[in-house]
């Protein structure tokens, strides 16, 4: 596989934007359609992450991640992406990586993010990288299906 090129933007990146169409459809059909995942769609509009990092292979873009402020030690990460044919490369875990060297670098003391057990990939690959099942915080402590997973940092 060629090298990977990672690049920091902002959720008003056209790129970005096109992940977020992407992973809203997927979200989507993995519940049954967007009528069952309309409580999580508010807290989720691109627009709202801050920073986002691109991972690009040759001309290709070929995943994303963000992070958003959540409170004074906590940073949200979010909309963490891969696409599938790029999937098993161990890019996921890069961005991660770089995600969560950007939160300290800010002066956060913890990363959280909040997935659903059904998205198994994602929730076996936080765990291996580290992060533990925390309650759910809000808004997702009143929304079903969300788990939420945090790692210290300091």
């Amino acid at each position: 596989m060629e090298s990977i090129e990672f690049i920091w933007t902002d959720g008003k990146n056209e790129e970005f934007q096109h992940f977020y169409l992407i992973t809203e459809e997927y979200y989507s059909s993995l519940v049954g359609g967007e009528e069952n995942r309309r409580g999580f769609i508010p807290y989720n509009i691109s627009e709202m992450i801050q920073d986002v990092l691109l991972a690009y292979i040759g001309e290709n873009c070929v995943g994303c991640a963000g992070l958003k402020k959540y409170s004074q030690k906590d940073v949200e990460i979010k909309r963490v992406w891969v696409q599938p044919a790029y999937r098993n490369n161990g890019i996921a875990a890069q961005m991660m990586a770089k995600i969560e060297e950007r939160a300290i670098k800010y002066g956060f003391e913890r990363t959280i993010l909040q997935t659903r057990e059904i998205m198994r990939d994602a929730v076996s690959l936080y765990r291996k990288l580290g992060y533990v099942q925390i309650p759910n915080y809000p808004p997702y402590d009143k929304l079903d299906g969300a788990v939420c997973f945090a790692k210290d940092l300091t």
